[in-house]
């Protein structure tokens, strides 16, 4: 893991692993919302630097980043991997999240999705840029989150399948 952490990059620009891709604007945020595919249909959403939740291609959460925290699905429980810095490394401390930890993470993130959802189906998100440029990948966005199911599912592993 590296020393040094950076700010993000573009990723409507350097997220190829997304092969669709869009940026989005929403009223009332300050960072922009990138939402994405990967080939297999596995989806990615990015609300500026924090929270980033990644699916895999079932629609099951696999991984998250929020407040500066990774969240990663080991065995169907959720895990926080907390950056503890010492003088010559930066180690990954794991901890499972209890039971009503996990709830309230899952409503957060179900709360952020639903108003991403509102906002693509209430005409309120505005296009920034997509990838490929000829395809309308926010619709793609909003048929994937119409078909999320209100309690979102933990895959049960954090790695792509």
């Amino acid at each position: 893991m590296a020393r040094q952490e950076s700010e993000r990059e573009d990723l409507l620009r350097e997220a190829t692993a997304l092969v669709e891709r869009v940026e989005l604007r929403l009223p009332g945020q300050p960072e922009s919302v990138v939402c994405g595919f990967r080939r297999d249909g596995a989806a990615s959403f990015f609300f500026g630097q924090s929270p980033v939740y990644q699916f895999n291609s079932r629609g099951e959460l696999r991984r998250a980043y929020v407040g500066g925290l990774l969240y990663k699905v080991d065995g169907g429980r959720l895990a926080e991997m907390r950056r503890v810095r010492t003088a010559t490394a930066v180690e990954l401390r794991s901890r499972q999240l209890l039971p009503e930890e996990t709830a309230k993470f899952l409503r957060d993130a179900e709360d952020c999705l639903r108003r991403l959802r509102d906002a693509l189906f209430g005409g309120k998100a505005e296009v920034v840029g997509q990838v490929p440029g000829e395809q309308e990948v926010a619709s793609r966005v909003a048929a994937w989150l119409q078909e999320l199911p209100a309690t979102i599912i933990l895959a049960k592993t954090s790695r792509l399948q």
